[in-house]
């Protein structure tokens, strides 16, 4: 039996829910499903396990538009977004819509019935199944979820403690009066430290190159003054994320258009949470702010327990591993228990689904994104990539709330299939991200990206203002996302779902 709906939804993480209420809230009439390979809501808050797990962005921007984050924390702890999606998940009454254990493996667009074939192998049983729909939504993310990037190092098989990546973090891992060495410098590491530092007999943070770190309140004093002038949670929510985007916007634009202040201002308040006692090379990128992601930590929680001497950090390169720990090219030795490789994702777009129309192979890399939503020469399809300077959901919930614009114009007038082509003059050499950031996932997973746009709607700038009006605002049938009308029936041995 082949199951049908309008739109098909790949991947039940923050975007694939908020997708699915869009399409509610909107009330575009059409019928969806969501398939998601892991067997709870969540995506990435439902994979990773390590200590401390937490938002890398504040929670009243990173929450949905439309459902207000109720809390005070500023960067909450992954248990609590994952009860987040799971609650507007059943608010919105998209859980009976989910099919879990579904791995989806092939998705083909046939460009005489306007119509995707997509297969998904069953895990648990091994078996296939095939849904057909008319619209494709890719809400997978960009990393591959079997295997984090794990460089190989020299000498692993010397060592004679336990390696660990973030990403497959054994719940049954003690490491309580253990030496932690964590490799690396971005999120993962930060969060990490300070976690694991009250129970580890001691942690060292290694890295190749410094990262830079902002510290942030835990709580959030104006939500706090909120809550105590009891103040409605939507109106609380809608100035407080408003204000978040005003200012992550202007710290953004400080970086690019002043970096020397920008630099001053972050290094002077590391120095006002450390003191004397660390040296503040280590917090000193040889880039500038936002060439690479910006770290955050709650409470300066980092900068605490390196104060404390209950963690330390090492700037060096590694020469290799040995039986008791890590040796750097510098000549020091560290001394490990337990080494955790927080050394980040690999690239990986649609969940490594193998994308065709009419049975030809899509690569992602010649494809050029229209309004970063839309893909070259791919037919009713859109795929979800959050901000890399802001909250992912902000990107999430206008490039749902656009398809749902488009969905009903189509509705309105009888159109089966939207379509962009990208002319030799919009495309830019340097992939999606590649303009954005320098940092080492998006440099390695350069050939796996769709290309940046080089001029108009084509070009990528992570302007939330922007692309709210070119979302929201700017007219969608404006030359470039073309319609057209094919007639489409019910194929032999075709159940619709989703209603």
């Amino acid at each position: 039996m082949t199951r049908h709906v309008d739109v098909l939804i790949i991947g039940a993480g923050l975007s694939g829910i908020g997708t699915a209420c869009h399409l509610t809230r909107e009330q575009t009439g059409r019928t969806y499903a969501i398939l998601e390979r892991r067997e709870n809501i969540g995506g990435t808050w439902d994979l990773f396990k390590y200590p401390g797990i937490r938002s890398d962005s504040d929670m009243l921007t990173f929450g949905f538009g439309f459902r207000p984050w109720i809390g005070t924390k500023v960067l909450a702890d992954g248990a609590a977004i994952r009860d987040y999606v799971e609650d507007t998940a059943k608010e919105y009454g998209v859980t009976d819509h989910i099919t879990f254990g579904r791995k989806v493996v092939t998705a083909d667009f046939d460009r005489g019935t306007a119509r995707w074939t997509v297969r998904a192998v069953v895990e648990a049983t091994g078996e296939t199944e095939t849904w057909t729909a008319n619209f494709v939504v890719g809400a997978s993310g960009y990393y591959d979820y079997d295997k984090g990037y794990q460089p190989d190092f020299p000498g692993q098989e010397d060592f004679g403690g336990q390696i660990v990546h973030p990403q497959h973090w054994p719940e049954d891992l003690d490491y309580a009066g253990k030496k932690v060495a964590v490799i690396g410098s971005g999120a993962t590491a930060i969060t990490l430290i300070p976690s694991m530092a009250d129970t580890a007999a001691h942690v060292t943070m290694l890295q190749r190159s410094p990262t830079w770190i902002q510290a942030l309140p835990s709580d959030d004093p104006v939500a706090i003054g909120f809550k105590k002038s009891r103040v409605p949670d939507a109106v609380a929510y809608r100035i407080g994320r408003a204000r978040n985007i005003a200012l992550q916007r202007a710290s953004f634009q400080l970086s690019r258009t002043n970096p020397a202040l920008a630099k001053k201002l972050m290094l002077a308040q590391v120095r006002l949470q450390l003191g004397k006692k660390v040296d503040l090379r280590h917090f000193t990128p040889s880039y500038n702010p936002w060439d690479q992601r910006l770290c955050v930590v709650p409470n300066g929680d980092l900068f605490k327990v390196l104060k404390s001497g209950k963690a330390d950090i090492v700037t060096d390169r590694i020469a290799k591993f040995t039986e008791k720990g890590i040796l750097t090219e510098s000549g020091q030795e560290l001394e490990a228990d337990i080494i955790v490789t927080a050394t980040g994702l690999n690239v990986q777009m649609l969940g490594g689904i193998t994308l065709t129309i009419d049975g030809t192979p899509v690569k992602f890399n010649e494809t050029v994104a229209y309004k970063s939503v839309l893909y070259s020469d791919i037919p009713n399809f859109l795929m979800i990539i959050g901000y890399t300077n802001a909250s992912w959901t902000l990107k999430a919930d206008l490039a749902a709330a656009y398809l749902c614009r488009v969905l009903n114009i189509m509705r309105d007038r009888g159109y089966t299939t939207f379509e962009v082509h990208a002319n030799p003059e919009d495309i830019a050499d340097e992939s999606l991200m590649g303009g954005a950031l320098t940092s080492g996932y998006i440099q390695r997973g350069n050939d796996a990206m769709p290309r940046q746009g080089a001029r108009g709607a084509w070009k990528l700038v992570n302007n939330y203002y922007r692309d709210r009006t070119l979302m929201h605002k700017a007219p969608i049938e404006d030359g470039v996302l073309r319609f057209s009308k094919t007639v489409t029936t019910v194929q032999p041995g075709e159940r619709s779902v989703g209603a």
